[in-house]
């Protein structure tokens, strides 16, 4: 078969045979790619011209609709990705984290573009920021889609995952990708991405794809591109400092090599869960995908007491791992994904067998993979070291044998455990077993600086918890130092990567018109009805509603505090009260004042406003004695249509006000509103 790019969209084979492709198990070649005679200047080009345009014509909503309808289509026809999947060397639940996780990761994005983005094509990024004494002048920041074309450069170990999990942020933020996968397990990355392009549901130009070398496709990028790079750091270092890179300052975020460590705490003894969890957790994250997993556990740093009690442990469960041809239902590890790997990886396992004994594994040669030839496959057995002196040793904590391979290092307290992992010089993350609340948060603290992700795991949480080597769409998925220094995922964190900051200066009214989002002292527009009588589609943003006036009694403040049981002294005690710096004498609940004011606001009967959610920004600001008069000013700040569901979410901000008018309270009143007009009851 002849991997094919797909280019300005239509298929297209490189010239001449190109690069074989093997399957890792047989070591037949399933596949040849090629990117000879490719533009890639014009690939670019139809991305920033082409694919940009229709992708910032959508709003963010839009644009998670896709995704969501994307990973409906993959979820759909997932098996025929799951058979050829095998050749990767990947067993039937390897190819799980990787297809299923990818698709999952589009779902999460999907979701999480309808809940915490709007309805609209820019961002605001935090409050308001006052400039000036008078509120005349303010400031916000929004994000808007960079406008060129993302450069995804992934790695061998997930073509679909690694493919999936960089567009759907990217995507989601309004930017064209174009996805170049590692070419030996290129023919998976081409398979998934013909399913999203026989979909039909991205516009066209919103993503390309190359198998094959990616040529001088980076010496064309300007100011507004990006690169999402996930490899060996020796790669990103030269990538980094492409000419056009460098010059343009473009957008680089790598993922790269990482030493991760796995600690078991001190109180983690034979015997105990979290002992048993430790080991069950090592053992995985060295079989899973063969080890080829940039978040595996390469360093099990354990209590020097029962270091030996470790590895006896270690050693008696992969054992029990049966390797061979992954589409065997026994086996529970395949090979590694190429020839080519494998030799990388015993080169590596050589270096670190200077500083280290082998206690388990080691010798492809020593060992027969269930059905499968282990000349013609890429085999590498579980390979287990144990340094005895980790203090001494160097390789430990600077090669990563990318594969089947873990090391155990012991350490004396808690100070050398932190220093010994921190010796991997940034990873992507780490893990600690332990029971003691106490001595988690301490190796917490010590190793954050130096890991972007910390998993903690004790008996409470282990059912549950994903796991040292599985990165979430929830969190961020990058660290500092030998990790690369990059973030992936994060939620809207990797949205927000792909969009530039903006600070705008201006007046309310200004902001307002930029954003969509209602400032105070932008003008206040007469909805000519109360505005809960307007559906959603009539009601404008800056619509506002000033409320008649209440008196605050005494009997109001004793009926809340009979009706609540708050009797706090400062509402209930006027000689206590007068003792309180801040009131002194008697004031009114707070609570009751956003009741009082909800009175004064809302209109009974049956109409548009379907429920009210929530509150938000609550703040008091001046308490309001017995004799005050207090009124709200209610304001249409935000709208949020939520398609397909008959209604939208409006946003209110609500001042009350005294007889002085000096503000009392703050706070956003969160509604549903009907997108359709209702009839009054006696229609």
């Amino acid at each position: 078969m002849q991997l094919q790019s797909y280019i300005q969209g239509q298929w297209r084979a490189g010239n001449g045979e190109g690069v074989a492709l093997r399957d890792a198990t047989t070591g037949q070649v399933i596949a040849r790619a090629s990117t000879d005679g490719i533009d890639f200047r014009a690939v670019l080009e139809h991305a920033r011209t082409v694919g940009g345009p229709a992708l910032r014509r959508l709003t963010f909503h839009e644009r998670a609709g896709l995704l969501r309808r994307l990973a409906k289509h993959l979820s759909e026809r997932k098996e025929d990705l799951y058979a050829l999947s095998y050749a990767t060397g990947a067993t039937r639940g390897d190819s799980w984290i990787d297809i299923d996780g990818g698709i999952g990761t589009l779902f999460t994005y999907a979701s999480k573009g309808v809940r915490e983005l709007p309805d609209s094509r820019l961002f605001v990024d935090g409050a308001v920021e006052s400039l000036s004494k008078s509120g005349s002048f303010v400031g916000q920041h929004i994000c808007v889609p960079l406008e060129g074309a993302a450069v995804h450069i992934n790695a061998f170990n997930f073509p679909v995952w690694g493919m999936l999990e960089k567009l759907a942020p990217t995507l989601l933020a309004g930017v064209p990708a174009i996805v170049k996968p590692a070419t030996a397990t290129a023919y998976l990355a081409e398979r998934a991405f013909r399913l999203i392009i026989e979909s039909g549901i991205l516009p066209e130009g919103a993503v390309q794809l190359i198998c094959g070398g990616s040529g001088d496709l980076l010496d064309h990028l300007r100011s507004q591109d990006v690169v999402a790079f996930t490899g060996s750091a020796r790669t990103a270092r030269s990538l980094r400092s492409r000419p056009a890179i460098v010059e343009h300052a473009v957008r680089f975020t790598a993922e790269t090599d990482s030493l991760n460590a796995c600690i078991l705490g001190p109180d983690a003894k034979p015997g105990t869960p979290e002992f048993d969890l430790f080991v069950r957790e090592v053992v995985r994250e060295m079989t899973v995908k063969a080890g080829q997993k940039c978040t595996a556990i390469r360093r099990a740093i354990v209590p020097g007491d029962c270091a030996a009690q470790v590895v006896d442990a270690l050693r008696t469960q992969l054992e029990r791992i049966v390797v061979g041809d992954p589409r065997l239902e026994q086996v529970k590890m395949g090979p590694v994904a190429s020839l080519g790997q494998r030799r990388e990886v015993m080169e590596q396992l050589a270096r670190l067998a200077r500083e280290a004994e082998i206690v388990h594994g080691g010798n492809p040669a020593a060992f027969s993979p269930v059905g499968a030839d282990a000349e013609r496959g890429a085999f590498v057995p579980p390979t287990l070291l144990w340094c005895r002196d980790p203090r001494a040793a160097h390789a430990v904590h600077e090669v990563e044998a990318f594969g089947p391979v873990s090391t155990v290092v012991p350490y004396g307290d808690l100070d050398e455990a932190i220093a010994l992992a921190r010796r991997g010089e940034g990873s992507l993350v780490g893990s600690v077993f332990t029971a003691d609340s106490a001595v988690a948060a301490r190796l917490v603290l010590g190793l954050s600086p130096w890991h972007g992700r910390v998993l903690v795991v004790d008996r409470h949480c282990a059912k549950e918890s994903t796991g040292h080597g599985s990165p979430l769409p929830h969190l961020v998925h990058g660290g500092p130092g030998r990790a690369g220094g990059g973030e992936e995922l994060g939620g809207i964190r990797g949205v927000l990567h792909y969009m530039q900051r903006t600070a705008v200066q201006g007046s309310p009214a200004t902001i307002t018109a930029v954003t969509g989002r209602w400032v105070r002292g932008a003008p206040e527009l007469d909805p000519g009805a109360h505005p809960f009588r307007k559906p959603f589609g009539e009601l404008r943003v800056g619509d506002t509603l000033w409320s008649s006036e209440r008196e605050i009694t005494i009997e109001d403040i004793e009926r809340f505090a009979e009706l609540t049981g708050d009797r706090f002294y400062a509402h209930m005690d006027e000689e206590q009260a007068r003792r309180n710096p801040l009131f002194g004498g008697r004031v009114a609940h707070g609570y009751f004042l956003v009741s009082a004011a909800a009175g004064l606001f809302v209109d009974p009967a049956y109409g548009p406003v379907l429920a009210n959610y929530g509150i938000d920004g609550l703040r008091f600001l001046k308490p309001v004695k017995p004799g005050d008069r207090i009124r709200v000013r209610l304001t249409c700040k935000e709208k949020t249509l939520r398609r397909e569901k008959g209604y939208g979410e409006v946003r209110w901000d609500a001042e009350i006000r005294n007889q002085l008018d000096e503000c009392v309270a703050t706070y956003d009143v969160l509604t549903m509103v009907s997108e359709k007009a209702i009839p009054d009851a006696q229609d």
